[in-house]
């Protein structure tokens, strides 16, 4: 398995007392697998992520990273393995606007010491193999967002989150990017939590499970039906 969450709770200080924003969270993500995480504003997605991403310590339970457990981790040491083993799809691609596509990857490449070796490759696995050269201001919203997922994968992480990818796209080029999520998760084995609103574009995802109120459930089961979340797409 390449992603797991092990009775995760996580509080917040809210005022005297604390908000609770996971409640004894367990999920699991095998390798080749896309799990969607669904559910309204402030249920608990954006902490789910952070958490994976090993951004946020919760206050119990455990993550386990590629077959690497986090407790007991220093900062250093999971700055490391966020970079070596981890890739994160932001909601805004944030992308630096002096530089090109290429460059874009190249840049987190050499973060972590390696040479980008590989960044003709990855712009063609997105789709971008003519625009390697082109600069932000030059690609439309959703070239932006496919160099935002190369730019992810670039260090050849085993974990992929991916924050609300379609939430300035419209329908086609939302769907677009979720079919490309899905096809490269496949091909590339990884484990890859999907955080989004939008219900419209999931049919090829591997699984989708549901927040409300910082407790995770499996819709697939019955607890929580896809029906009763409202979609923003």
């Amino acid at each position: 398995m390449s992603l797991e969450l092990r009775d995760i709770t996580l509080t917040y200080p809210d005022g005297d007392s604390r908000l609770t924003a996971l409640d004894h969270v367990d999920l699991t993500v095998p390798k080749g697998s896309v799990t969607a995480v669904v559910g309204p504003s402030g249920s608990g997605k954006s902490s789910l992520l952070a958490v994976a991403a090993t951004l946020i310590t919760p206050d119990s339970g455990a993550v386990v990273v590629d077959g690497t457990s986090t407790a007991g981790l220093s900062r250093g040491e999971l700055a490391r393995l966020r970079r070596q083993h981890v890739g994160v799809v932001f909601q805004q691609p944030n992308l630096l606007p002096s530089l090109t596509a290429a460059e874009q990857l190249e840049v987190m490449a050499r973060l972590d010491g390696r040479r980008p070796r590989h960044t003709e490759r990855l712009l063609a696995a997105v789709g971008l193999a003519d625009v390697a050269g082109r600069r932000p201001h030059q690609l439309s919203g959703g070239q932006r967002q496919r160099v935002n997922i190369a730019r992810a994968l670039v260090n050849d992480p085993a974990v992929l989150l991916v924050d609300e990818p379609t939430s300035a796209l419209d329908h086609e080029r939302g769907a677009a990017v979720i079919d490309l999520l899905t096809r490269l998760t496949h091909r590339r084995a990884l484990a890859t939590v999907l955080v989004t609103h939008d219900l419209t574009h999931l049919a090829g995802v591997d699984r989708v499970v549901s927040v409300h109120d910082g407790r995770l459930t499996d819709p697939s089961t019955g607890d929580h039906a896809l029906d009763d979340i409202p979609s923003t797409g």
